[in-house]
């Protein structure tokens, strides 16, 4: 479940940098901004609520967690985070 809303969140964090945002400035068309922008406010809730669940339950350490909140503000952060839990396990 965390590795899925890890995916989706990073997904809609990229969809709303690389291609909601130049739409609304440079095309002039800022719905995009405002439907992707709030469904990754959405996915980034949800993110850190399951990634603040598996740390409630000693799913993952305490460092995990304070990676996961980090890695939802970084561009492809989630994305690395989950190939570097991989690794670790």
């Amino acid at each position: 479940m965390h590795r899925i809303a890890g995916r989706l969140e990073g997904t809609s964090f990229l969809l709303l940098i690389f291609i909601a945002m130049p739409l609304k400035y440079m095309a002039d068309w800022p719905w995009g901004v405002k439907v992707v922008g709030w469904a990754h406010g959405i996915l980034f809730i949800a993110y850190l609520y399951i990634s603040w669940m598996q740390y409630d339950k000693q799913r993952i350490s305490l460092k995990a967690l304070a990676l996961c909140f980090f890695a939802a503000l970084l561009p492809f952060g989630p994305f690395v985070l989950e190939k570097k839990l991989e690794k670790s396990n």
